[in-house]
């Protein structure tokens, strides 16, 4: 199978172009990437609505850059948009509930010591903060009962990344502490008047205080009062981006099988779809049924 090289680890996908590419060179490096083979389907994912790729999804080019088709697979992404507003604006739009809660939660945390929101400084040492969110991303997923080898133990994966992160100037690391004590970190990048939430994590411990919305809240009012105009949650349609989304962005998929064997998987797993989405409306149906009789 062909898919996106950094696809664990990526909310987006999409191909990497210099700024100074012509614009047929996406469909000859596609072209040649079907000439050379080494896979049966490929599947592409999470792809935005304004992603270079789309455009080998137009008209059909020469030879067999035609194979891919839209696959029924997609994601969400939800936003916050706040263009105009300050921090303290927004805050007071949500609802008396969510105010309650965000000050309640500061306060059980504050029992123990002054509690301190803060964005980390640029020069600051970054591998304790580091190596704590791998250790508490290791905490919740082992919980959840998943896995992700970008927090294992000794990985060089994540401090990796937010190397280059910082190294182009686009990281921002929140975070929630208690005299000494991390609570709760934020690992997100800006670009564009854009806040994107990476990674969040926070002590267990605090569960009951609900730090990792406490922090959120924070680093969106500050983001707002800086001058941003969106904070994006990326890939994912948890519960607790849904509540304070303004908008979401549906992220699509295509597929194309390059020889026999990979057509037959793309219209196996069609026909698959096909009939459990053909279930549930069929069921529907005879409820409709029983209730008129």
């Amino acid at each position: 199978m062909l898919e996106w090289a950094a696809k664990d680890h990526c909310d987006y996908g999409d191909v990497l172009l210099a700024p100074d590419a012509e614009p047929q060179i996406l469909p000859q490096l596609w072209q040649h990437i079907l000439d050379d083979g080494g896979f049966d389907l490929a599947y592409l994912n999470r792809l935005l609505p304004d992603a270079r790729f789309r455009t080998l999804l137009g008209p059909a080019a020469p030879g067999q850059g035609n194979i891919l088709q839209p696959s029924h697979r997609s994601e969400v992404s939800y936003r916050v948009s706040g263009a105009g507003q300050r921090g303290a604006q927004w805050f007071e739009s949500q609802s008396k509930k969510t105010r309650q809660n965000y000050r309640r939660g500061y306060k059980f945390m504050e029992e123990g010591g002054a509690l301190r929101f803060r964005l980390m400084d640029a020069h600051e040492a970054r591998e304790p903060v580091l190596e704590r969110v791998a250790a508490l991303k290791r905490l919740w997923l082992a919980k959840h009962g998943r896995v992700s080898d970008l927090f294992d133990e000794g990985s060089p994966a994540l401090a990796a990344l937010i190397s280059v992160l910082a190294k182009l100037g686009l990281l921002r690391i929140f975070v929630l502490e208690r005299e000494d004590e991390i609570i709760a970190i934020s690992i997100n990048f800006e670009q564009h008047g854009t806040m994107m939430a990476f990674v969040t994590t926070y002590d267990p411990a605090f569960e009951r205080a609900s730090p990792g919305m406490v922090l959120m809240m924070d680093y969106i009012q500050w983001s707002f009062d800086r001058g941003l105009t969106t904070i994006d949650f990326l890939c994912g349609g948890e519960d607790f981006k849904r509540r304070f989304a303004t908008h979401s962005v549906i992220l699509s998929s295509v597929v194309g099988g390059r020889n026999l064997r990979g057509r037959l998987a793309a219209l196996a797993d069609r026909a698959r779809h096909a009939a459990q989405s053909w279930r549930p409306e069929k069921s529907a149906q005879q409820a409709e049924l029983v209730a008129a009789e």
